[in-house]
């Protein structure tokens, strides 16, 4: 019997000398410092439109477009590259759309969509899209002389006489850069 209660406490020291050895964050007395430097706080963005896999991610502070496109499986073969900034630093609770090079309607996507860029072309190229109104295209140019540029197509929408459903007419029809 005291055989078996000696073999029954070695075995119990093996298994902690065992997970002491094995996990380097069980403390062992000694005293160090547990903050992890490298912890970030996270949130949530919301990715749409042509990325292969649109969705509502966790992400950690700082973290920019292209690292979340590259958390939503990357982006299609008919995303536009000028209609996002990949070094943008996203926000908490945003949602960014990608937004398509060829109409989703046309199988062939031969002709390219029509674009305007809403941070440099003129109120009289800006009315050229469908939807967007002398008045429009004058509040946009205001918008960014007077406040800043755009840095996501959702800014629109900061912009007097946008709301979601002018939005969603617009998004495919603009770009932010050349």
């Amino acid at each position: 019997m005291i055989k078996l209660i000696i073999g029954v406490i070695a075995a119990v020291f093996v298994v902690i000398v065992g997970f002491l050895v094995i996990d380097p964050n069980v403390n062992n007395g000694t005293n160090y410092d547990t903050t992890i430097v490298s912890e970030q706080s996270t949130f949530t963005i919301t990715i749409e439109g042509q990325v292969t896999k649109p969705g509502t991610y966790s992400m950690y502070e700082g973290v920019t477009m292209a690292e979340a496109i590259t958390k939503a499986g990357g982006l299609t073969s008919n995303a536009d590259t000028l209609a996002f900034f990949e070094d943008l630093v996203l926000e908490d609770k945003q949602t960014y759309y990608i937004a398509p090079v060829y109409n989703e309607d046309d199988v062939c996507n031969t002709n390219p969509i029509e674009k305007v860029n809403i941070n440099s072309d003129s109120e009289e190229v800006l009315t050229t899209i469908n939807g967007l109104t002398k008045t429009l295209a004058t509040a946009i140019i205001d918008y960014r002389t007077n406040t800043k540029k755009f840095d996501y197509l959702e800014e629109l929408m900061e912009v007097y006489g946008i709301g979601n459903a002018t939005y969603t007419k617009l998004r495919n029809f603009v770009i932010l850069h050349e």
